[in-house]
């Protein structure tokens, strides 16, 4: 990029500046507690030292800021834009909206750390952060549909199918306070069910093509389609509404993951590691989200094609309730969504403040800490599988994966607070320049 086209760039709405700002705060205090989870479990003779404080409870708050932190603040930037809530009067109170949010996380950390739990994994909301959480969502929400209508009310032109699908959010997210609050509770249904046989392909599966429709859906929001390439996106929705349709048939609860219908089944999420591609291929992306978008697509598919092996009987028998689906969830949210993740906030704040993600060392120690983090910890779990006592009886091999392991942490960590001592150059007070997106329009 000439300079002269950086310097006539503009620059992100101050909304969506703060916002990342957020995101990356979040991902640092993630990233900095899993190193300390990573030496405690090297050194487990030091958690004495934590008190009450100990492993299990720092283990809530990291994957609890990881989820409702990093990964969900760049999708409230999203929003913003998407709804126009980052322009004209309630561009200020994005701001309030944020800190909410973030007061929450600090909430729960709290409530975590006391040894408050609902004993589900990602519900662990109780007490007054049961409370206050949702209630920042709904604030969201209220914020959202403010300016939709605002927007609506400005511009009488707007796209009916665009407008239908924002009418459609808005409902789906009136509904998610709700949602957490209630699936929060204990008594609602227990964290360990035995009616149930654990994951099933066609639970599995269901999850899977969750996630394929936000991959769909995102470059709606932050992009425009190329016309010469509309079979592709096509192609992409009408075997996604066919496979969604297909999955309806499989059977649920108690069923073995032996049965060909469910190993099968979520083997035909193997197409997409050949569409994803060839969709977001027929969307107009800011240049400097190539290389993110390249590392997007290969966790993306090292993300399916490693799921529906593992997935597999006699390979499931072994590692299920191992280390290796652990390296699993990593590449799944370290690789692959942190990948999507910053292509969106590339795309979000445009050009001239696009370099806080593309600088060389920080995209490589991330990436590179997490490809070696997943094959040590997947190398881990595979020993573990057939000998249990390999990850609690200290030795010589099961303290080298897991100092390797340590490192790839730092690496992480490092990566990540280059990125956050970067954001601090995002104009978060000064009004934006426009209100476009790098020279394409808000979907």
């Amino acid at each position: 990029m000439s300079a002269e086209r950086a310097s006539s760039a503009p620059h992100a709405s101050p909304a969506v500046a703060l916002a990342t700002r957020h995101a990356l705060v979040w991902l640092v205090v993630g990233n900095a507690i899993g190193v300390m989870i990573a030496i405690l479990l090297l050194l487990p003779g030091l958690n004495p030292w934590l008190g009450e404080w100990t492993y299990g409870r720092w283990m809530m708050v990291h994957m609890n800021v990881a989820l409702y932190g990093w990964c969900s603040l760049p999708m409230l930037g999203f929003l913003f834009k998407v709804y126009g809530a980052d322009r004209g009067p309630t561009a200020p109170w994005c701001r309030p909206i944020l800190w909410l949010w973030s007061g929450a996380l600090v909430a729960g950390s709290i409530c975590w750390l006391s040894g408050q739990s609902s004993g589900k994994l990602f519900l662990d909301w109780t007490g007054y952060a049961r409370v206050l959480f949702p209630l920042a969502m709904g604030a969201l929400w209220l914020l959202l549909t403010i300016a939709y209508i605002r927007g609506k009310r400005d511009n009488h032109a707007s796209n009916l199918i665009a407008a239908l699908a924002r009418i459609l959010g808005l409902v789906i997210l009136a509904a998610v306070p709700f949602a957490i609050y209630f699936a929060s509770d204990p008594s609602v249904y227990p964290a360990v069910n035995p009616g149930t046989g654990g994951p099933t392909g066609a639970s599995q599966l269901e999850s899977s093509l969750g996630i394929v429709l936000i991959l769909l859906i995102l470059p709606f929001g932050v992009t425009r389609r190329i016309e010469q390439r509309r079979p592709a996106v096509a192609l992409s929705w009408i075997i996604f509404v066919t496979e969604s349709a297909l999955c309806l048939l499989l059977g649920r609860n108690d069923v073995s993951h032996h049965r060909p219908a469910q190993y099968l089944s979520l083997a035909s999420l193997l197409i997409w590691i050949l569409l994803v591609p060839a969709y977001y291929a027929a969307f107009r992306w800011t240049p400097a989200t190539r290389r993110w978008r390249i590392a997007m697509l290969w966790w993306w598919g090292g993300l399916v094609a490693s799921g529906c092996i593992f997935f597999l009987p006699g390979i499931l028998d072994r590692i299920k309730f191992t280390d290796v689906l652990v390296g699993h969830s990593l590449t799944a949210v370290a690789g692959f969504l942190t990948a999507l993740l910053i292509v969106v906030m590339i795309q979000l704040v445009g050009e001239q403040d696009s370099w806080i993600f593309t600088r060389t060392w920080s995209f490589h120690a991330w990436n590179m800490g997490v490809l070696v983090y997943v094959v040590i910890i997947s190398m881990a779990g595979w020993i573990e599988g057939a000998n249990p006592a390999f990850t609690i009886v200290p030795g010589r091999a099961r303290f080298i994966l897991y100092f390797v392991r340590l490192l790839t942490g730092i690496a992480m960590l490092l990566g990540s607070l280059e990125w956050w001592v970067a954001a601090f150059s995002l104009p978060v007070l000064a009004p934006a320049a426009k209100p476009e997106l790098s020279g394409v329009e808000v979907a």
